[in-house]
């Protein structure tokens, strides 16, 4: 194939995926991007042909960025991302590295029970599994956990725990617009007897889910913060109902769950 064909195709392509994207944020990204790679501030001109924008738009959309807090101006008048960047990808590697700061606490759960151990996230207010464990008991139910997997978050244990950390605008905001999809007999559908149950989960720091997602499935979630209190995450045991039995549930798993979540928050930097 020639060169020509192959820069052919590389621009139909390119422009076919330009057609799906919305320009002024394409150009607010590569502003961001080329900040980034550049690695020290840039004045406005330098940056202006750098994205390939006249001066007056770059200069536009850097206002904007400004404003929301995303770049800085040194006192040169030379532009710099900011730190807000830096906490926000700091918010995206969450899911990985507690994925491998969990780890050592989700062997010590199952060694001491040998049931399912799931870690969780809440993304636009469903619960997505990030890592699981899995139990070799003989008797293995069905369960909708599965790493990668996400759903509604008012059904599951993790999702409890996940909904019940969200601030009091956010929770109105999540009992008004979202549909209680019901699973089982016991799925709670009722938006107040949901918010009952979640004022309970931040009272008594743990969250169960008995057949409310899998008929068979019994769950205790409990929450992971990091140093400033924020829930990130949740740690949970699954398994049937014929091993997990209301008196094992009361009288050892909840406390076991409730003191791993806990240490394995202190390794985050959680001193309450």
């Amino acid at each position: 194939m020639s060169s020509q064909n192959t820069a052919n195709i590389n621009q139909q392509v390119t422009a076919g995926d330009e057609s799906k994207t919305v320009q002024s944020v394409e150009r607010v990204l590569k502003i961001i991007e080329t900040l980034a790679d550049y690695g020290s501030p840039m004045h406005l001109g330098d940056l202006a042909e750098k994205v390939g924008l006249k001066p007056s738009t770059t200069h536009r959309l850097l206002n904007t960025l400004l404003v929301r807090g995303f770049v800085d101006q040194d006192d040169d008048s030379r532009y710099k991302l900011s730190l807000k960047l830096f906490y926000i990808g700091n918010a995206a590697a969450y899911s990985t590295d507690i994925k491998a700061m969990a780890a050592p606490f989700m062997r010590e759960l199952l060694d001491q029970c040998n049931e399912t151990v799931n870690l969780a996230v809440l993304d636009k207010y469903q619960v997505v599994y990030i890592d699981q464990m899995e139990s070799n008991n003989i008797v293995i139910v069905k369960m909708f956990a599965r790493v990668g997997n996400r759903g509604p978050a008012h059904c599951t244990g993790s999702g409890k725990v996940l909904l019940a950390a969200l601030s009091e605008d956010e929770l109105s905001h999540y009992l008004a617009t979202t549909e209680l999809e019901k699973f089982t007999k016991d799925t709670i559908t009722d938006p107040r007897m949901l918010a009952k149950e979640l004022a309970r989960v931040a009272r008594e720091g743990y969250a169960m889910d008995l057949g409310e997602r899998d008929e068979e499935v019994r769950c205790v979630a409990a929450p992971i913060k990091t140093h400033d209190g924020k829930v990130v995450a949740a740690i949970s045991v699954s398994g049937p109902g014929m091993r997990m039995t209301p008196s094992y549930i009361n009288s050892e798993l909840i406390p076991l769950v409730k003191d791993v979540a806990l240490r394995l928050s202190r390794k985050l930097g959680y001193q309450g």
